[in-house]
């Protein structure tokens, strides 16, 4: 058991009662699990003051992830310490979610501006990549027209290329690579 300096009352507490509940006294783990869910609910609340339902959902998850990893706490290490980070992960988990459960149910006001910017920026992007492509030889633009354009198989494109289908690796690779620099202006 490693010693951590002096510990507060309610980390003795906890401690003793989560090791004893370890050791198979269920009624202290039981207790450990009422003490620990009136410090959980006012760690939340501290963090999500206006989402009471959400702060006892995610106590619940926070208390379950305890249960279901208590064989991995270190005994003589600091038991909030390992309930607070769990607590942490659960409530991350829950604001991730939040937000793009949130970012999916932004209403769209004025969607048709968005459409229109969408598919003027795909048109320009397709002029830009056939401007790219027509800077390389055929045996670069045709593999990588083929298979990363048009969704051919390598063999496919060996087959109506004429070429083979190492070449058309090749093509797709060097082509590929050429058109990388040409981008950041090296060519």
């Amino acid at each position: 058991m490693q010693d951590n300096g002096p510990r507060s009352p309610v980390e003795e507490q906890l401690q003793t009662l989560l090791l004893a509940g370890l050791d198979g006294d269920a009624r202290a783990y039981r207790q450990f699990l009422d003490e620990l869910t009136k410090r959980l609910r006012a760690f939340l609340r501290r963090r999500l003051f206006d989402m009471h339902d959400q702060v006892e959902d995610i106590v619940q998850e926070t208390l379950l992830a305890v249960h279901n990893a208590r064989l991995t706490y270190r005994r003589g290490q600091p038991v909030t310490a390992w309930v607070y980070a769990i607590a942490r992960y659960k409530l991350m988990d829950f604001l991730r979610v939040r937000m793009r459960h949130d970012a999916l149910n932004d209403p769209l006001d004025d969607a048709s501006g968005m459409f229109e910017e969408s598919a003027e920026q795909a048109s320009d992007a397709r002029r830009d990549l056939t401007v790219l492509l027509a800077a390389l030889p055929d045996r670069q633009r045709l593999p990588i027209e083929m298979v990363k354009l048009q969704g051919l198989s390598v063999a496919e494109t060996a087959s109506r290329t004429g070429m083979s289908e190492s070449a058309v690796k090749v093509g797709v690779h060097r082509g590929l690579k050429a058109l990388a620099a040409r981008i950041r202006g090296e060519r």
